[in-house]
């Protein structure tokens, strides 16, 4: 029965990640779908930091 609740709780909180935002917040559905991608423009910063940088 615990594993059941445990397995039924990942579930929803899975679907709670990829669910849609809410009607008050559609306006953001932009910001949000670009928001995934800052990390990877922040990896190609340092490089290109380095790269004014001489890679020091």
């Amino acid at each position: 029965m615990l594993s059941f609740i445990c397995l039924n709780s990942v579930f929803y909180s899975s679907s709670f990640f990829f669910g849609k935002l809410p009607e008050f917040y559609a306006f953001l559905n932009p910001i949000v779908d670009f928001m995934p991608i800052i990390p990877v423009l922040f990896f190609l910063l340092a490089f290109v930091w380095q790269a004014v940088v001489s890679f020091r």
